[in-house]
């Protein structure tokens, strides 16, 4: 309970991080609840009000097809926000897994891996998503799958180097003198020690897999319409941003507020995880 009960004070000492976690709490409530406080079908389209300006019976307009943009934000929003959390999440273990192995290792072992992604890194992220995207080819999991690998060698790059200096560390050097096997100096020692680094980057990183997302969805490698995402609603609105701006401009808010937040709380999720900001 005191453990708790620390934690929970230290995060809550970050103004910000809680200003963070509540934006990106209600986002999330937002969206799932989509279905019961959207005002319009998302799909449902209306000739007679194509590009209407904001207002009256549609707060954020029509796009060019009369489909009510605030309910497509709000349906877009569980896709959006779908696929770059669980495409994160994979490459947050993947990569973590991998520069962990590698920094501590070292060796033929450090060479092969970190060479790999040196080479994964080399290419544009859109690139190698085109590439992945290739061999496994549409659907909403196998791009979710798609981003979670273009993401891994970057939070393999953010694991390795902190890796690399911890290892030297005393406190190594004593779990190795009393026979702890190196799984668990990685796992009890080495992870808690770069996590909050990690989870940072990581929610610095829920924005790019977004962006990647209406990348490939764009070409028709990804979610292809009239399955709104945000994405592909700034997408659509683009040819049309002189004269009807807020077909992108309201869903390109929705990702600034999104990605905004979480950055937010990643700053007091570092401040929990860290060992070395923890009084």
């Amino acid at each position: 309970m005191r453990t708790r009960g620390r934690t929970w004070a230290t995060f809550t000492k970050n103004k910000s991080a809680l200003v963070g976690g509540f934006t990106a709490a209600l986002v999330v409530l937002v969206t799932v609840l989509a279905p019961f406080i959207a005002p319009h079908d998302p799909f449902a389209m209306d000739a007679r009000n194509y590009l209407a300006s904001p207002g009256g019976r549609h707060p954020l307009g029509t796009d060019r097809y009369g489909r009510d943009t605030l309910s497509r934000i709000l349906w877009g929003g569980r896709v959006s926000l779908a696929v770059g959390l669980s495409a994160v999440g994979i490459g947050m273990c993947l990569g973590t897994s991998l520069g962990l192995i590698a920094g501590y290792r070292g060796g033929l072992l450090d060479l092969a891996i970190m060479r790999g992604v040196d080479v994964l890194l080399s290419f544009p992220g859109l690139i190698t998503g085109l590439m992945v995207m290739a061999i496994l080819g549409p659907g909403l999991v196998k791009l979710i799958v798609t981003i979670g690998i273009v993401l891994t060698p970057r939070f393999a790059r953010v694991a390795y180097g902190p890796t690399l200096v911890l290892r030297e560390k005393d406190f190594v050097a004593a779990a190795r003198s009393i026979g702890s096997r190196g799984s668990r100096i990685v796992i009890r020692h080495l992870l808690p020690n770069i996590l909050g680094e990690v989870l940072v980057m990581g929610t610095l990183w829920i924005g790019t897999a977004i962006i990647y997302e209406a990348s490939l969805s764009f070409i028709g490698l990804g979610i292809s319409p009239p399955t709104p995402t945000w994405g592909n609603m700034i997408k659509d609105g683009v040819q049309f941003v002189t004269f009807s701006p807020w077909l992108s401009i309201f869903p390109g808010l929705a990702i600034l507020i999104t990605v905004l937040s979480l950055n937010m709380l990643g700053d007091g999720i570092r401040d929990v995880t860290d060992p070395k900001l923890q009084v």
